[in-house]
């Protein structure tokens, strides 16, 4: 794992100077030794159904056919998957194509540790998606992504052509695309092992492995949150009212119409007045944050009051409340409500430890037992997971 943090490694002015502004280098910045090497790589692609566009091949900006480096199974079911074929896969990396793999956090647990480093500090969803490369041909050309993206270079290095922005903040669905990039690049940068890239959405960019080395590297995309998220939130709240669920009077007269209008108006701007409004939203978000969802079996009945089992929580993102008379937890879609000394035991889990029950009993001067009950009620709400090494 990474000795520094991800979210360290930004440095205390990143939030107020560089994020969802400008890009942001970072050499040397993490020690990437255990984090993802090339046999985990091979051991994912040997043991899981790869799926396309889970795994995925790009050259010269277009996506191969999945027939160029797999061949159809058919089960003695009819159902029919796609097994990859390591010599085929060999050739067309080695005539230049790049091969990516979304969402490699769900099934390594190191990448899940460093996507939670960086949710816990930046408050929003984050996915890995891996990409290895061996020859200078780029993958997908110059392009824009319409979300912010930390990059960190496992293996190798790969050359980087940063080239601007044409649209500020560029969506997924938006009005309209970007003008087309400038034909000059405002930052020339090659990544090394251990190097860190920030790189805001809509920065157009070019990547390639033409440094002579093969290339491993991981992009964390970051869940985009705009001023449309937070109107569709607060729409949400404002269902409390009967004027906000009521039939738009669609075929009423102007003056009947203007009439529903300001009563919409004046509601909704009770919400935006609210200065804490922003606050109100991070905090919802971060409690319905579904996490990285593990199950804790065999204990599928109940968590038995073993003091060496271990509980971690599946999100790295719930809000812990402590109250005159109680403690509150918003974590993965639920909202659970415990006595004061609760707070012992979940005040470790919202950190993002992983800790043995006994431990957290004697912590909070409870029995194991009771604990255990705790933690069954969290795991039942997904919110948390038990193992030996969860």
């Amino acid at each position: 794992m990474t000795t520094t943090s991800i979210a360290a490694c930004l440095g205390g002015d990143f939030a107020a100077q560089a994020l969802h502004r400008d890009y942001r280098h970072f050499p040397a910045a993490v020690d990437v030794s255990g984090l993802m090497t090339w046999d985990d790589l091979n051991k994912l692609l040997a043991t899981h159904r790869m799926e396309p566009p889970r795994m995925r091949l790009h050259r010269d900006g277009t996506q191969l056919p999945p027939g160029d480096y797999t061949e159809p199974v058919t089960t003695r079911r009819h159902t029919i998957w796609r097994r990859l074929q390591p010599a085929e896969l060999h050739a067309r990396l080695a005539d230049g194509a790049s091969l990516v793999l979304d969402s490699a956090d769900e099934m390594h647990r190191p990448l899940a540790h460093l996507a939670e480093d960086i949710e816990r500090t930046l408050r929003t969803r984050v996915q890995i998606n891996l990409y290895a490369s061996w020859t200078a041909k780029e993958g997908f050309g110059v392009h824009w992504d319409d979300h912010d993206t930390i990059v960190v270079q496992l293996d190798g290095s790969k050359h980087w052509h940063l080239y601007g922005t044409t649209r500020p903040h560029p969506l997924h669905h938006d009005i309209e695309s970007p003008a087309q990039p400038p034909a000059e690049p405002v930052a020339d940068l090659v990544l090394h092992a251990g190097d860190v890239l920030y790189v805001p959405r809509g920065l157009w960019h070019a990547v390639a492995a033409d440094q002579g080395a093969r290339s491993l590297h991981v992009t964390c995309g970051l869940q985009t949150h705009t001023p449309v998220n937070l109107l569709a939130w607060v729409g949400e709240q404002l269902l409390t009212h009967q004027e906000w669920r009521r039939d738009l009077p669609l075929l009423a007269a102007p003056e009947k119409q203007a009439q529903a209008l300001h009563g919409l108006r004046k509601l909704l701007a009770e919400q935006l007045d609210d200065p804490k409004l922003i606050t109100r939203y991070t905090r919802a978000m971060d409690g319905r944050a579904p996490g990285r969802m593990v199950p804790s079996l065999p204990y599928a009945d109940a968590v038995p009051a073993d003091g060496d089992l271990r509980v971690r929580l599946t999100t790295a993102r719930a809000v812990l409340e402590i109250g005159d008379d109680a403690v509150f937890l918003d974590a993965a879609g639920s909202t659970y409500e415990f006595a004061p000394a609760a707070e012992a035991v979940l005040r470790p889990l919202v950190d993002g430890q992983s800790v043995a029950l006994a431990t957290l009993a004697a912590a909070a001067g409870l029995d194991v037992a009771s604990v255990a009950d705790l933690v069954q009620e969290l795991v039942a709400g997904q919110a948390a997971v038990v193992g030996s090494m969860p």
